[in-house]
């Protein structure tokens, strides 16, 4: 199926719009129609009645949502917040995308598993979040479902880009400020590209317009609609990301003295909240259904250095 632009009038209610996903899909949505982007003052998702008005005064054909509470640690701290954001917010969403006939695109994790076993999770693998940030997005995913909307999951992981806050610019950063970088080595997953998310929520976002014709969203969701895992193709550790990181910056800049990446394990760096242990997932149902093949992470990691 081909991109389609939406129909005369249709609108495209994007939060999150200044973060790493949502500033790569204020580029890649604007080619199917009018994309309206909130700052969180006028769409403050921890605020039930902020989400409702909005909606409300877009009345959006779509709702892409790839804002959240992520700070992980910090959740454990704060759960009615992560919970607020994560979950009623999303709750919100449905509902009123339901009433409208709106469909919904929205971003989880790979922390609504357990990170047991090797095998790369699949969408019908059984889910026991272990941090509030986990059990605060499958909340999510649970209540977007039970609205009776249209909806897409994205569940992705360790995303990062040119831009923001994420692990890869940190890793540089500190490269160039220490002679030592100590980073877990037995937490496997694979990372993922902002835009590589955001081309790819186009593509299915223009696909399903190419599809539903004179069908109407909801009713053509039901059919591809869902979970889908949607994280970078390969795997490796945190280790891995960064020590690659810093070998090809290395062979960049071969007069500036980058840190040397140590290996330690989870127990050598403990945090408030546990992390899974395995965050690799299977994203063949993607392929089969939108023919979307996520990036390989070392493929996308040149590309990200090379726009630094």
């Amino acid at each position: 199926m081909g991109r389609s632009a939406l129909p005369a009038g249709g609108r495209i209610l994007l939060t999150g719009a200044t973060g790493q996903v949502g500033g790569e899909l204020l580029k890649t949505l604007k080619p199917l129609g009018e994309v309206i982007a909130p700052t969180r003052s006028e769409m403050d998702l921890a605020n039930t009645r902020s989400v409702r008005d909005m909606i409300r005064a877009v009345r959006p054909r779509w709702i892409v949502n790839p804002a959240a509470y992520t700070a992980v640690d910090k959740a454990e701290s704060e759960p009615e917040l992560a919970y607020a954001i994560n979950a009623e917010a999303v709750r919100v969403m449905g509902g009123e995308a339901r009433a409208i006939g709106a469909g919904v695109i929205h971003f989880s994790t790979d922390y609504v598993f357990d990170g047991s076993g090797s095998a790369p999770y699949e969408e019908t693998d059984l889910t026991r979040p272990i941090s509030v940030y986990g059990g605060s997005k499958l909340a999510g995913e649970k209540a977007l479902a039970a609205s009776g909307a249209g909806q897409i999951i994205f569940r992705t992981s360790w995303v990062y880009g040119a831009r923001g806050k994420n692990f890869l610019l940190t890793i540089l950063r500190l490269a160039r400020e220490r002679e030592t970088l100590r980073v877990v080595a037995d937490q496997y997953g694979a990372p993922t590209w902002s835009r590589d998310l955001a081309r790819m929520t186009a593509r299915v976002v223009g696909q399903c317009e190419a599809a539903a014709r004179s069908r109407e969203l909801a009713n053509l969701l039901g059919d591809s609609g869902g979970v889908y895992h949607a994280a970078g193709a390969g795997e490796t550790t945190w280790y891995g990301f960064a020590a690659e990181a810093v070998r090809l910056e290395q062979e960049r800049e071969p007069e500036t003295r980058f840190a040397k990446v140590e290996a330690i394990t989870t127990a050598e760096y403990p945090t408030p909240a546990e992390r899974p242990t395995n965050s690799r997932m299977n994203c063949g149902r993607l392929i089969e259904r939108f023919g979307w093949k996520m990036m390989n992470w070392q493929d996308s990691l040149r590309e990200v250095l090379a726009e630094l």
